[in-house]
C-alpha cells in the first residue's frame, strides 16, 4: 500500500494494551505513520510508552484534555481508553476536525454512539472504529470467495465466537468487563466486532433481532466444595481449569509476560505475580466475584432482503478463532479463521483455501492479522483521503452497534427488535 512522503502523525489517548497494540505499529512501519503524543493517566505506562516512541515531556500528558487543548498535535488521535471513557474525548476531537481511530465499542449506550456519530460529521473528519476482525487476510479471502459468486447468494450465516475458558475468565469475571455497570454488557464489550463482520460479510443491513443467553455458571450457586474466596489459598488450585495461580502463572513461567499476565502486573516477576494474586481482582475464585454479564448468548438476525443468521457466543470453549458456515443459493463454505472449505452444488465441486494468518486469534498476537491490517487502512486513508479500503467508518460501525443495542433488549425482554 503506497504512502506519501510524509508519515502520518498520530496521537493516543490511552496506552493500554490496545493502545500500546496499535502503536507498535507504526514502529515496523515508519514510512506511514509516526506516534507524537500521548495522553496515559498511569505515570509508568506514561514514560514506557515515551521512551519506546522518543516523546519529551512536552509531548505527553496526563489526561487527553491536555492534548486538545493544545494546538493541533497530530494528523489523527487513536482514542483507546477503557470503554465507558471513549464518549468525551471522541466527541470532542472529531468534531474539532480531528482524524480519529476509536477502540471497539463506540461508546457504553446508544446514545453516546450516536453523539459520536454526529461529532465525526459535524467536524468532517475520517471517523472508524477498531473492528479488526474486517481487516484480517482470511476475511479478504472471504469476501473474495463470496464476490466470486461460486456460492450464489448468501440465505443463511451461522457464526460462532469461542471465546475461551480461560479469557472468560480473566476480561468477563475477573477483569475489566465483568460488569455492565463498569464497563458495557457482553455483546457489546466482546461481540460488537462479530456483528458488524456479519453485517459487512452479508453486505446488507440487519433488520430485526432476537436474543437469548445469561449468566449460566460463573456465580457462587457453582462454586466447587472447599473452594476458596482466592486462587492462591484454594487447595482446588491444581485441578481447577480456572485458576489464576495457573492461567497466569504458567504463562510467566514459561517465559510469557505479555498479555494477559501484563493486564495483571507489569512488569511481572514471580515475586510481583504473586502479590497481585494474593490482592488484587485476577486473584478471585470465579465462583466469587462480582461479575454479572453474560457467559453465553445466541441472536438471531434478519437480514434487508430476507438472509437469517445465527450468532453464538460461548465462553465454554478452547481460546480459538471464529468459526462460520455460510448457506448460499448455489453452494456453501465453512471456515475456521485459517481454511475455507468451499461446496459448489453443480457437479458437487469442492475446493480448499489456505489463509495464510499473520499472528493468532488472540490480542496478543495481533487478531490474525486484524490489528496491522487496520492500522495499514487508517494510516493510508488519513494519508490519502481515500476511505475504500476503511470499512469501519463511522457510518457503517454505527448501523451494527443499533444491531448490538436492539440484541441486548430483545434478550433482556424476550421479544423480536425492529431496527
Amino acid at each position: 500500500m503506497p504512502y506519501p512522503t510524509r508519515p502520518v502523525t498520530l496521537a493516543v489517548v490511552g496506552a493500554g494494551n490496545r493502545g500500546q497494540a496499535y502503536a507498535d505499529w507504526t514502529l515496523q512501519h515508519p514510512e506511514a505513520a509516526r506516534v507524537v503524543a500521548v495522553a496515559e493517566p498511569d505515570p509508568a505506562r506514561r514514560e514506557r510508552f515515551a521512551a519506546s516512541h522518543g516523546l519529551g515531556p512536552d509531548a505527553t500528558a496526563a489526561d487527553w484534555r491536555e492534548l486538545f487543548d493544545r494546538p493541533r498535535v497530530a494528523d489523527a488521535v487513536i482514542i483507546a481508553t477503557q470503554d465507558r471513557l471513549h464518549t468525551e474525548p471522541a466527541v470532542a476531537f472529531a468534531r474539532a476536525g480531528y482524524d480519529v481511530l476509536l477502540e471497539k465499542p463506540l461508546a457504553p449506550t446508544l446514545d453516546e454512539c450516536e453523539q459520536v456519530a454526529e461529532a465525526a460529521r459535524a467536524g468532517g473528519g475520517i471517523v472508524a472504529a477498531c473492528h479488526v476482525l474486517l481487516y484480517t487476510p482470511h476475511t479478504a479471502a472471504l469476501r473474495e470467495v463470496l464476490a466470486s459468486g461460486r456460492i450464489g447468494e448468501i440465505a443463511s450465516i451461522q457464526h460462532l465466537e469461542p471465546v475461551g475458558y480461560w479469557h472468560q475468565a480473566h476480561s468477563f469475571v475477573r477483569g475489566n468487563w465483568r460488569r455492565r455497570d463498569e464497563s458495557a454488557f457482553m455483546l457489546l464489550a466482546k461481540s460488537c466486532h462479530d456483528i458488524d463482520w456479519l453485517q459487512h460479510i452479508v453486505g446488507r443491513p440487519i433488520r430485526r433481532v432476537s436474543s437469548f443467553g445469561g449468566r449460566f455458571h460463573f456465580g457462587p450457586e457453582h462454586a466447587p466444595v472447599g473452594a476458596a474466596e482466592r486462587c492462591v489459598d484454594c487447595r482446588l488450585q491444581d485441578s481447577c481449569e480456572y485458576s489464576a495461580v495457573h492461567i497466569y502463572g504458567d504463562r510467566l513461567a514459561a517465559g510469557d509476560d505479555g498479555w494477559p499476565v501484563s493486564v495483571v502486573v507489569d512488569p511481572a516477576t514471580p515475586a510481583s505475580l504473586a502479590e497481585a494474586l494474593r490482592t488484587g481482582p485476577y486473584g478471585r475464585c470465579v465462583y466469587h466475584c462480582d461479575n454479572d454479564v453474560v457467559d453465553h448468548q445466541v441472536v438471531s438476525l434478519e437480514f434487508d432482503g430476507g438472509a437469517s443468521g445465527v450468532f453464538t457466543m460461548t465462553g465454554f470453549t478452547e481460546y480459538a478463532y471464529r468459526q462460520t458456515r455460510i448457506f448460499g443459493t448455489h453452494g456453501e463454505l465453512t471456515t475456521d479463521g485459517r481454511f475455507i472449505d468451499i461446496v459448489e452444488f453443480a457437479g458437487d465441486r469442492r475446493e480448499r483455501v489456505d489463509v495464510e494468518a499473520a499472528g493468532d486469534a488472540t490480542a496478543g498476537g495481533g487478531h490474525g492479522g486484524g490489528d496491522e491490517g487496520l492500522m495499514a487502512a487508517f494510516s493510508h486513508a488519513v494519508a490519502t483521503r481515500d476511505t475504500s479500503g476503511l470499512y469501519s467508518g463511522i457510518e457503517a460501525s454505527l448501523a451494527s452497534h443499533r444491531a448490538v443495542f436492539a440484541a441486548e433488549r430483545a434478550r433482556l425482554e424476550s421479544a423480536v427488535i425492529g431496527l
